[in-house]
């Protein structure tokens, strides 16, 4: 089983969301609103200052557990429709999960995701 964690731009969501609900056999997705900033703004000394330190970027945490079986899938769906060609489309990050749990009737594993 994989965890897959995506931070993307939030008008890219909803082509990500419907991209994702097209694969056979995912169960789902959880999204979180978060901000932050990637290296680029950083990288110029001369466009620092305090104020940018503030300003954050908005941006959509998604996260995904899948089978190993559709890891492919999931990430190719989420790379295409999240991709603007503009700097900063985003991340994606692809963890292993050790065990899988769902609390209503104690199915573990594979079946619990």
């Amino acid at each position: 089983m994989k965890q897959v964690i995506a931070f993307i731009k939030p008008h890219q969501l909803s082509p990500v969301a419907i991209g994702l609900r097209d694969i056979p056999d995912l169960t789902g997705m959880s999204i979180v609103e978060s901000q932050g900033f990637g290296r680029g703004r950083a990288r110029d000394p001369e466009c620092r200052n305090v104020e940018d330190e503030m300003a954050y970027i908005p941006n959509v945490r998604l996260e995904v557990f899948c089978s190993d079986e559709l890891l492919q899938a999931v990430v190719a769906c989420i790379a295409s429709n999240a991709h603007t060609g503009l700097n900063g489309d985003g991340k994606i990050y692809v963890t292993e999960v050790i065990e899988a749990l769902r609390i209503g009737n104690g199915e573990r594993g594979k079946s619990a995701i």
